[in-house]
């Protein structure tokens, strides 16, 4: 009897724990949906440049509550304090929140950083843009940037100082005014995702060159000390030297001639000018003489000359000379002594380490610090959970239905919309060619790009012509990848034009410069405004046959 209940309680509380861990694995470990105000709970930065206002406000068109920018061109930091610290070590981490920009966005952030503790060094009434987070997640859009961050912070284990590692092409950021929900998902196997609107839009691995820089150091770096020999010949091609000039080579041969055979053609008036002063043109009442210049009457063409085959002194015209060759140089061979481009040695790198699965920092607050130049930013149903299952049934219960709603009053706007609105299908378009100008092969035109784009954006009556434009771009960027540069072609002498130094290979001619977009958020300032009378520059002076 004893033994029977035995096993009834040991089952009991099998089950019971089960339950338990079933019970928890549902339960997000932290979760924001701001249906009550967050004053009292969200601790607004007291830090003097951080003047705008949070308001608990409704999303545009809904009854749905959330945290909004209610000031354009301000700096915003707000944060809230977890009851306890999320390590993203001890499993799965899912981040989730939902962003409307209700007024579009040009240039601001919209991202959430994931705290590490106040022992690190930072208080919630002085949080700022040098609080210590573990990750930064969130869309980001100015100038030539317009990707969605993930950032996180990795304390080097050689250095013991703590470095940013990006992800590499990360998403765009959609171009439309409706609720979108970003996800990232941090698996156990170092597995990172990254969902917008529930749609996977990158995938990558935390220690591979997916980031910059790799968490990982290469195993071997170039020998710092290793020096080129003097007597490396990295010339793939020499001039031949047993190459001799033939002796009928003229190098002083003009490249043109005067056409001996060329005859004045009949009619040719040799005494008629080819341009004359107006007959009907009058001296402006307001010229000056002695500021603007003896007044001359502007040129015309000369009519005579339009009935006749020419006007004025008649000259030979000139031609090709065929015994022109130019200047002389030996044809190019295979240098016997090439032994390639020389590299120093490989060397162990003294930074190397391994790890299996990087060193995130506990999460102990989430903060929103951006500076903006639109308003209308607004935050909702902030997730922290260490189960994608969850953050899902949370998309389809918080965000899904004002999605479709926001969706179906779009797809009516733009059936009444007024000529230079973008359309529906406008923005789509404009979303995928944001994406491709984030492709690696176009990293030295993503400025350009990014430019075309936005003036697509702000005249949609362009987005043909940008589409075009685009389309050159990367048409003759693959073909360079493709085909390659140039090559080197020996010298042909009715070609040249130039002499070259003797010591210049043709290899090196054909070096090119790379451009790259190294700068983000770059904004041209107001800098060129019109001055005041007082300023002003003194009065341009006219040229004499100005009208």
């Amino acid at each position: 009897m004893v033994s029977m209940d035995r096993r009834r309680i040991s089952l009991f509380l099998s089950v019971l724990t089960v339950m338990n861990v079933l019970v928890s694995a549902s339960d997000p470990l932290f979760y924001e949906s701001f249906d009550e105000s967050f004053e009292g709970k969200w601790i607004v930065s007291e830090k003097e440049e951080y003047k705008g206002v949070w308001k608990h406000e409704k999303s545009k068109d809904h009854e749905d509550y959330g945290l909004l920018v209610s000031e354009p061109a301000r700096k915003y930091a707000i944060v809230k304090e977890l009851s306890e610290a999320i390590d993203p070590k001890d499993g799965s981490v899912v981040l989730q929140y939902e962003v409307r920009l209700q007024n579009g966005l040009e240039c601001g952030g919209a991202y959430l950083k994931y705290l590490r503790p106040q022992e690190a060094g930072w208080k919630s009434k002085e949080f700022d843009n040098e609080a210590p987070y573990s990750i930064m997640f969130g869309p980001d859009k100015c100038g030539a940037t317009n990707k969605v961050h993930f950032i996180y912070k990795h304390k080097n284990p050689k250095s013991g100082e703590y470095v940013e590692h990006h992800l590499k092409y990360p998403p765009s950021v959609p171009s439309d005014k409706l609720t979108h929900v970003y996800t990232a998902i941090i698996k156990p196997d170092n597995e990172l995702r990254i969902l917008v609107d529930g749609e996977e839009k990158k995938k990558a691995n935390l220690l591979t060159d997916d980031f910059e820089p790799a968490l990982i150091p290469p195993k071997t770096i170039p020998d710092p000390d290793d020096k080129k020999p003097e007597d490396w010949d990295e010339r793939a091609k020499i001039p031949d030297p047993d190459a001799k000039k033939p002796e009928d080579w003229d190098e002083d041969a003009p490249m043109e001639i005067e056409d001996t055979e060329a005859e004045k053609p009949e009619g040719w008036l040799d005494d008629e000018p080819e341009e004359i002063d107006d007959p009907e043109a009058t001296k402006p009442d307001d010229w000056d003489d002695e500021e603007d210049g003896e007044w001359e009457a502007p040129k015309i063409a000369n009519p005579k000359c339009e009935e006749a085959p020419g006007c004025g002194e008649w000259k030979r015209p000139m031609k090709r000379n065929p015994d022109y060759k130019g200047k002389w140089y030996a044809p190019m061979i295979d240098n016997p002594n090439y032994k390639g481009i020389w590299k120093p040695q490989q060397i162990p790198n003294p930074d190397y380490f391994e790890l299996e699965r990087p060193n995130l920092e506990p999460i102990a607050a989430i903060g929103i610090e951006i500076w903006t130049m639109q308003d209308g930013i607004l935050f909702d149903n902030v997730l922290i959970s260490s189960d994608e299952k969850l953050a899902e049934e949370y998309r389809e219960k918080t965000w899904k239905g004002k999605f479709n709603v926001e969706k179906e009053k779009e797809k009516e706007e733009d059936v009444d919309s007024i000529p230079g609105e973008l359309s529906g299908f406008q923005k789509k378009v404009f979303d995928v060619l944001y994406g491709i100008s984030d492709l690696p092969f176009l990293s030295a035109y993503k400025l350009k790009l990014v430019d075309l784009i936005e003036q697509g954006e702000k005249k949609p009556n362009l987005t043909i012509g940008i589409l075009v434009s685009v389309l050159v771009v990367i048409s003759t960027t693959l073909f360079k990848v493709l085909f390659g540069k140039k090559k080197p072609q020996e010298v042909k002498p009715l070609e040249k034009k130039e002499e070259p130094k003797q010591d210049e290979s043709p290899s090196e001619k054909e070096k090119e410069g790379s451009s790259e977009n190294a700068a983000e958020k770059e904004k041209s300032g107001s800098e060129n405004e019109i001055e005041g009378e007082e300023g002003a520059a003194p009065r341009q002076r006219r040229s004499r046959r100005e009208t």
